[in-house]
């Protein structure tokens, strides 16, 4: 594993970790010339240094005049507030993976993408910021579904999924009547995002569904978070909190450690992204596991949030621009590269003619909700992860995850919530 950069060292590890202008050279070499570019990459659970240095090295395979320094961030959840102190030291990598484009893009510090480039995806027009792609849209997550624990849900006399608000609250009854925690979540330390799984969720449900423009609205000054929806969307996170159906544990708990909570049956239900399949088909828990969206009031149809991007960015002022742009386009459209995300971090892959390899039941039971949700015109946004120009503030989103951590502390209720959440966009600028 090559030096990451830790924050708390930031003044010396920035340094050391990229030089100026993103690390990029040209050298001639007896084969011709080389050029270097920087990669800045994240580290989960499921994608582990070994898989980021596996797929580095098929594309440099494919194109040995291309070198790759790789930059990691200190945490997944970090890895934007990494980019934009990389970029205010003057070391913008010059390729970066599932870095949110905006702040950057606006200050002219990305390189779009034309449409013979993203003549590949199958949703290529997604995310666009003032009319251009900046990210590549290779990977759909559905952002988050609920995950559960079926021998945990028979002990409770819970035959099936609920379907509707009102099942989602008495199957909740049921499993605290028999002494069982209803939701595992977590927020602790450096993943405050886990936290927000829920409230995410139910932003889908009760805003998206309804409003699939509320964040455009939102920017044009003509919603605001304390607006009904949003209010009822936040009053059933607080509502679930109070009934004691959320495990406060969770706040001290990071990420790996909320995942670790749940596979050994510390919970009944798990909200969580799509590439939680992956982790429970590779290690199977000593429990079935389902999953389901969460309900809307009247169950009429499965609303499903979901983001589609993750694909790299790429620094508008890198040295070797071309070398940066057919890495991140290889990167993203090499087969194998996309078989091993799929097995390591269950990607839905947005690229045409692409077929998964087998996978497991837990995977193929979060494509199938996904899909159903995709046919009923039920996918939605997720909350927090738009990317584009229908996105929150920047700073914003770290907001809404401690503003959720206090919800689930039980130090506030949803008309203080969004009334701060309103406060802090304005704050960043908004209306």
């Amino acid at each position: 594993m090559k030096k990451v950069c830790t924050l708390a060292a930031a003044a010396l590890a920035l340094s050391a970790c990229a030089p100026a202008g993103g690390g990029a050279s040209t050298e001639q070499t007896a084969g011709g010339v080389r050029k270097e570019i920087t990669f800045l990459t994240f580290e989960t659970p499921n994608l582990g240094p070994e898989i980021w240095d596996a797929q580095i090295k098929r594309v440099t395979d494919k194109h040995p005049d291309i070198t790759v320094k790789k930059l990691v961030a200190p945490s997944a959840g970090e890895r934007n507030s990494y980019a934009k102190q990389l970029l205010a030291s003057g070391q913008l990598p010059d390729v970066m993976a599932a870095i949110a484009p905006g702040g950057f893009a606006e200050s002219g510090q990305l390189a779009p993408w034309d449409d013979a480039e993203l003549a590949a995806y199958e949703f290529p027009k997604v995310n666009p910021l003032r009319g251009k792609i900046y990210q590549l849209p290779y990977n759909t997550q559905p952002t988050p579904l609920i995950y559960y624990n079926k021998k945990l849900f028979a002990d409770a006399g819970i035959s099936t999924p609920p379907k509707t608000w009102a099942a989602l609250l008495e199957a909740s009854a049921k499993l605290k009547a028999k002494g069982i925690n209803p939701f595992v979540v977590g927020g602790g330390g450096k993943d405050a995002f886990a936290a927000g799984y829920l409230w995410i969720a139910l932003v889908g449900t009760d805003v998206y569904s309804k409003q699939p423009d509320f964040l455009v609205k939102r920017r044009a000054g003509t919603v605001r978070f304390t607006d009904p929806d949003f209010q009822k969307a936040t009053a059933k996170f607080v509502d679930l909190v109070r009934k004691g159906y959320v495990d406060k544990a969770g706040l001290s708990r990071d990420y790996p450690s909320t995942e670790k909570a749940f596979v050994e049956g510390k919970g009944a239900m798990y909200p969580m992204g799509s590439w939680f399949a992956a982790s429970a088909d590779a290690t199977k828990p000593s429990f079935d596991v389902g999953v389901f969206p969460l309900p809307t009031d009247d169950g009429a149809k499965p609303i499903v949030p979901a983001y589609t991007g993750g694909g790299p960015i790429v620094n508008a002022k890198a040295k070797n621009l071309d070398a940066a742009k057919r890495f991140a386009l290889e990167f993203n459209q090499n087969q194998a590269n996309n078989d091993e995300t799929v097995k390591s971090d269950a990607a839905i892959i947005a690229i045409k003619g692409y077929t998964p390899p087998t996978m497991g039941p837990v995977y193929d039971a979060t494509l199938q909700v996904y899909k159903d949700a995709l046919e009923a015109g039920g996918v939605v946004n997720a909350f927090t992860v738009e990317t584009g120009d229908d996105s929150l503030l920047p700073g914003v989103s770290d907001k809404v995850f401690a503003l959720a951590q206090d919800i689930i502390a039980g130090k506030k209720d949803a008309a203080q919530v969004t009334k701060e959440l309103d406060a802090e966009w304005v704050k960043a600028g908004g209306r």
